[in-house]
């Protein structure tokens, strides 16, 4: 009777292992699963990180080739706004020519206007007095076979508008 209650209590711990054994198993098996889940998300995360590594080379080589034409652009908008300003400056510098040609031909006209009003006064004084000559030169022959000096002509005067 020693014996088998010796036995029944070897049995009640063995069937006292038996659980806890069965619980640490179930335990280990979750906490594998656990692992493996743990595992499964780092290699997971693994896989997206080198997929966002290489988006995010991507992204920087774009940055960097469209930098590349940003500067390309600037630079050639700063070469058309130079070569705007260099026309600009030779315009302006035509425009003075022009004026001052403009005013050279207006002074010059006036200049023709009063040698042909000398001329005029002159062919008239010779035609009063009549007998010197045998015939009336006309205007033409006239300015061709003498040249009529004038006072020097006065300085050329510019107007420069502000």
């Amino acid at each position: 009777e020693v014996q088998v209650d010796e036995l029944q209590r070897l049995l009640a711990g063995m069937e006292k292992e038996h659980r806890s054994l069965l619980l640490k198993m179930k335990e280990g098996e979750a906490e594998l699963a656990r692992l493996r889940s743990v595992e499964g998300d780092k290699l997971a995360e693994q896989d997206r990180s080198a997929q966002l590594e290489k988006e995010v080379a991507m992204l920087r080589e774009k940055i960097h080739h469209l930098d590349d034409m940003l500067k390309s652009q600037q630079r050639k908008v700063r070469q058309m706004i130079e070569q705007l300003q260099n026309s600009k400056t030779v315009i302006q510098a035509k425009d003075a020519v022009i004026q001052e040609l403009k005013e050279r031909v207006a002074y010059l006209e006036a200049e023709n206007l009063e040698m042909h009003d000398r001329i005029e006064h002159l062919i008239e004084k010779q035609v009063s007095r009549g007998g010197h000559s045998s015939r009336v030169r006309s205007k033409s022959e006239y300015v061709s076979s003498k040249r009529v000096t004038g006072p020097k002509p006065l300085p050329l005067i510019r107007v420069v508008e502000t």
